[in-house]
């Protein structure tokens, strides 16, 4: 396990490489000190040319009163260094412990997740053998930006927050990470046609950035049909750019139908600070046996190499795996009686990888290495807008007994004022006031949307309104303000309205 925050950079060996990249590495909980010391050693015997800055993370700092699982001086050797490789953690069990995975991103700006996928057949049981795909996730946004609220004794809320900026770099990394890496397709999954606002902004953006990559493919699908073809048709996807919340579902599932959950390595890219580690989980029930597979911790320190433009060395590695599983020397996770010709633990996996460095595959194609400098990407400055105040809804906890919706209709129509009139009333979305069906369950969360009666309206008219909602004895639950942004309505219409 590890001990203290941070230790001086050295190599696994112990000595410092002349002139070394130095890198932050966290061994992490369970099966994560066993499966880092193999993929140091496996680094080190390539030629990678890496210091190591060591730092504590996981559950001991969890339990030594962190929330967040990392202690406060571990920031600064993680702020110091371009790279993190990071080994699994442990959440301890129970309420009051935040994520540390989404702690780092969100702290660090680490805006893209980045899942290659590939099938390993036959020496990895997959339906798919021709599965090669990348997914490109969202990685600070959307629902993850964990803003949660109960607002009612009956309705809690998750704000979904999608912007411009976060959009656009995501998308823009997705193309160039295909044009550097020799893909042909960039594919967009949203689910605008329901989340016309959010999911629409993902795709116009989407729109916009394709066409100054004409030489690469890009297509659309809607998330729930996409999330489908991916695991009954993976091999016609070549790069997957997504939100967040679908990137973490969808890149779960193509995993999962490639067969090599525990093969998969994963990259978290900021524009100066970017995190690698090993999709699988921390195994405890395993951990100290010898018997974990490092393969996923190498895949994702091969995506560091090459994000440090060392693409030879990442090749060399990757190679000498691909060698690995072909020989069928394979950790007890991949045993078959067709193809494993020796069972080996952790340690003995490493040492074979590393007696076949300098050697390619002879099934799978092999790995090409390149010294292509790390990506870069670079958003469209803001231009501004022109913002015109439309109208405001507010949300209500309204608890009467009958839940009448004309009832409160025609209390808010009294109270709308001179300067607004209430246009409408929904109920989990549904417009239910004026014209709604009985049929139509409600709940005490009730949006009512105030527009102008003519003419422009300032926010002091807002005000006004909801001073005499308040004299009125009605509990509002907050307000949404309607707007005009370049002439375009800013807003969803409620359904029915």
């Amino acid at each position: 396990m590890d001990s203290g925050s941070a230790l001086q950079p050295q190599s696994a060996g112990g000595q410092a490489p002349a002139s070394a990249d130095t890198i932050t590495v966290a061994y992490g909980d369970g099966i994560g000190p066993e499966i880092m010391k193999a993929t140091l050693r496996v680094l080190d015997a390539a030629g990678a040319g890496l210091a190591y800055e060591r730092v504590r993370i996981g559950k001991e700092v969890y339990l030594d009163g962190h929330a967040s699982g990392i202690a406060p001086e571990a920031w600064e050797a993680l702020r110091n260094n371009r790279a993190f490789l990071k080994g699994p953690i442990t959440t301890p069990q129970g309420s009051g412990y935040k994520s540390l995975n989404v702690t780092i991103r969100k702290t660090l700006g680490l805006f893209a997740n980045v899942r290659p996928c590939r099938a390993y057949t036959p020496y990895v049981p997959s339906h798919f053998p021709n599965m090669d795909l990348v997914i490109v996730r969202e990685n600070e946004e959307d629902l993850y930006a964990g803003i949660e609220h109960q607002q009612t004794a009956e309705v809690v809320q998750c704000l979904k927050l999608v912007s411009r900026p976060g959009c656009e770099r995501v998308i823009r990394y997705a193309f160039e990470y295909a044009r550097a890496n020799g893909r042909k397709k960039v594919t967009c999954m949203s689910k605008d046609n329901i989340m016309k606002h959010t999911d629409g902004l993902f795709h116009q953006v989407f729109d916009e950035v394709a066409q100054e990559y004409p030489d690469i493919e890009n297509n659309h699908f809607i998330i729930d049909i996409g999330a489908a073809m991916l695991a009954d048709r993976p091999e016609q996807f070549d790069v997957v750019v997504t939100l967040n919340l679908y990137g973490d579902i969808v890149s779960d599932i193509t995993a999962q139908v490639a067969g090599s959950v525990g093969l998969g390595g994963s990259a978290n890219i900021g524009s100066k600070i970017s995190m690698f580690e090993a999709i699988h989980g921390s195994a405890p029930d395993i951990a100290g046996k010898d018997i974990a597979n490092p393969s996923g911790l190498i895949h994702a320190a091969c995506l560091m190499l090459a994000h440090l433009g060392k693409g030879d060395i990442a090749a060399r590695v990757q190679n000498a795996l691909l060698a690995t599983l072909e020989d069928g020397i394979h950790t007890a996770d991949l045993y078959s009686e067709n193809y494993t010709r020796r069972k080996v633990g952790t340690q003995a996996f490493a040492d074979a990888v590393i007696e076949r460095l300098g050697r390619s595959p002879k099934h799978f194609s092999p790995a090409v290495g390149s010294q292509a400098k790390p990506i870069e990407v670079k958003v469209a400055p803001y231009k501004g807008a022109d913002k015109q105040l439309d109208g405001v809804d507010v949300f209500l906890d309204w608890a009467a007994a009958d839940r009448d919706p004309n009832v409160l209709g025609q209390m808010l129509e009294e109270l709308a004022g001179p300067e607004l009139k209430l246009k409408m009333i929904t109920n989990r979305g549904v417009k239910v006031y004026p014209g709604g069906f009985p049929e139509t369950f409600c709940t005490d969360h009730w949006r009512c949307r105030f527009t102008p009666t003519e003419g422009p309206i300032g926010y002091t008219d807002i005000l006004g309104l909801m001073q005499r909602l308040t004299t009125a004895g009605l509990n509002f639950i907050k307000i949404e303000n309607l707007y005009q942004i370049n002439r375009q309505r800013a807003y969803s219409l409620g359904q029915g309205e």
